[in-house]
């Protein structure tokens, strides 16, 4: 019987940032990290562009935010131009050419866990082909937060703590992010970060070439060989950021545009569709949590087939959304067994981004070292992460193969403009909160702020979670709880109830709206991220 559990607020355990929505028709951002928010207004005030300011504000996150991404980690842009329309930038981490998969040791954490970062080449790549500034222009506030400091909020702290015991294990990282005795950093911690702070100047004035074949590159290749990794010099010099394709859909006459493999953009244009065709009365708190769940949970089928450009066509086509519903209404769905422990994991990470500019130019980006402080190696001299690709988290990353995962940016449009840009933090639960709140927004008329406050819904094998966020939200009452008073009706579709305990159960989103003439931001009100404006 498929259990139905309730993930509401644990106060005390994250400080949450006041600064939730921007509103502005020059220019809103949302991130995951007030300081992060703060680089890209910045530099939207100054006169650069969505992307200018994406990139100002992922190498921010990269320095503030170590426990969720790195320069070590892997990234995945959607972007909207009002000149060229739609593109996407992949530079996901990957297995080496070379990597010998039999007989390579299978450690989920640890330097055998690294593949060939990818955020370095992405970002730059990004700032190159849409961009209107350097590289030392948009990473001012990164080096700056990194050489002098930041203070450690109190999300980071408690994380830091989770995998204190693993991170002693490590020399780089044992003395980047736990105290000299080996406990661990307390929130309102000043974190100076002069390695770090000395690689991001030479990205800044080098470009992404010093990471990949020079000084830096020597650096992590020495260290990764000391240690039992299987990064090389050839391996980092052959990384390419690449173009990613683009995943089309339609929900409800708004038009849908994703990113193919290795992000998830496909499934979540899929479970969209699904939603559409199961017909279900979306204004019913009841029937909407069972349709999302209905949803989530056939599309979820599909992530471990997902190869070849024929098979983006035919996920993302409503021809198959319908026989996905025919199988939901045929109980004709298979479970699936053997899961990679990303796809079942009760906790999600990674981080996210989203900016419009006074243009019209819109970009979602998503940043991941995969769990909690990734593979746990920082390499002495360079203080960075890196991101957990090889060893299983993942399920099996063959040599050449981009590490795939639930990473999804998606950019709505209405009459062929963006409308509604989001992303989201959260391992596998990043598609299912993003249709939670497209569809609050579309087929219940929410604001956007409201649509992120009320609860998500998230299939878990025979489970059904569903979350409540205590907020301010006009929208959040108690009509939108699901109690234990509610018991009844669950138990006759099949579903029983527990409550369950917690911040950041699900995912966390990041996202934009179009409102009359401008443009409002709205940041997670179960995280500790904010947003901004330009005034």
């Amino acid at each position: 019987m498929p259990l139905l559990i309730i993930a509401c607020q644990n106060k005390g355990i994250y400080s949450a940032s006041k600064n939730k929505v921007g509103v502005s028709s020059q220019g809103v951002v949302s991130t995951a990290h007030p300081l992060a928010t703060d680089a890209a207004v910045n530099i939207l005030s100054a006169g650069g562009n969505a992307m200018d300011a994406a990139i100002a504000a992922a190498f921010t996150l990269a320095v503030v935010e170590p426990t969720m991404n790195g320069l070590g980690g892997r990234t995945q842009i959607l972007i909207y131009s009002p000149t060229s329309g739609f593109h996407g930038i992949d530079a996901t981490t990957a297995a080496p050419n070379d990597y010998d998969y039999d007989n390579a040791p299978k450690k989920k954490y640890g330097y055998p866990s690294i593949g060939i970062p990818g955020t370095v080449k992405g970002l730059e790549r990004g700032l190159k082909d849409y961009g209107s500034l350097d590289l030392s222009s948009v990473m001012v506030d990164a080096i700056t937060y990194a050489e002098e400091g930041h203070f450690l909020i109190e999300g980071e702290a408690k994380r830091l703590e989770s995998v204190n015991k693993e991170l002693n294990e490590f020399n780089g990282t044992r003395e980047y992010f736990t105290n000299s005795d080996g406990s661990p950093l307390k929130s309102g911690k000043l974190l100076i970060q002069k390695d770090l702070s000395n690689v991001l100047k030479a990205i800044s004035t080098q470009g992404s070439s010093v990471f990949y074949t020079g000084w830096i590159a020597k650096k992590m290749i020495e260290d990764n060989k000391k240690n039992g990794g299987v990064l090389s010099m050839k391996a980092l010099a052959s990384y390419e950021a690449k173009t990613s394709h683009i995943v089309s859909g339609n929900y409800r006459g708004y038009d849908l545009n994703a990113l193919w493999m290795p992000a998830f953009g496909a499934i979540t244009i899929e479970a969209l569709h699904i939603l559409e065709l199961l017909n279900g009365d979306l204004s019913n708190k009841y029937d909407w949590a069972e349709s999302i769940y209905q949803a989530i949970n056939a599309a979820y089928l599909d992530r471990r087939v997902q190869f070849t450009l024929d098979d983006a066509k035919r996920f993302t086509s409503k021809a198959w959304a319908k026989k996905r519903v025919d199988d939901i209404k045929n109980a004709n769905l298979s479970s699936l067994t053997d899961l990679p422990d990303s796809y079942t994991a009760l906790l999600g990470h990674t981080t996210h981004l989203t900016v419009a500019d006074k243009n019209g130019m819109v970009v979602a980006l998503t940043q991941t070292i995969g769990t909690t402080m990734g593979s746990k190696v920082a390499t002495p001299g360079l203080g960075f992460m890196y991101a957990q690709t090889l060893g299983g988290y993942l399920g099996e990353i063959k040599p050449g193969v981009r590490a795939p995962s639930h990473i999804s940016p998606i950019i709505v449009s209405r009459e062929g403009k963006p409308f509604l840009a989001l992303g989201a933090a959260g391992g596998s639960r990043i598609p299912s909160s993003i249709v939670a709140v497209i569809s609050r927004v579309i087929d219940q008329n929410f604001s956007l702020v409201d649509a992120m406050a009320l609860p998500r819904v998230h299939p878990t094998s025979d489970n059904m979670e569903i979350e409540a966020v205590s907020t301010n939200s006009d929208a959040y009452n108690e009509d939108y709880i699901y109690s234990l008073s509610d018991t009844l009706f669950f138990n006759q579709l099949g579903l029983s109830m527990k409550l369950r305990e917690g911040k950041g159960n699900f995912g966390r989103v990041y996202a934009i709206m179009r409102e009359g003439n401008d443009w409002v931001a709205v940041s997670d009100p179960d995280w500790q991220g904010s947003s901004g404006a330009v005034k």
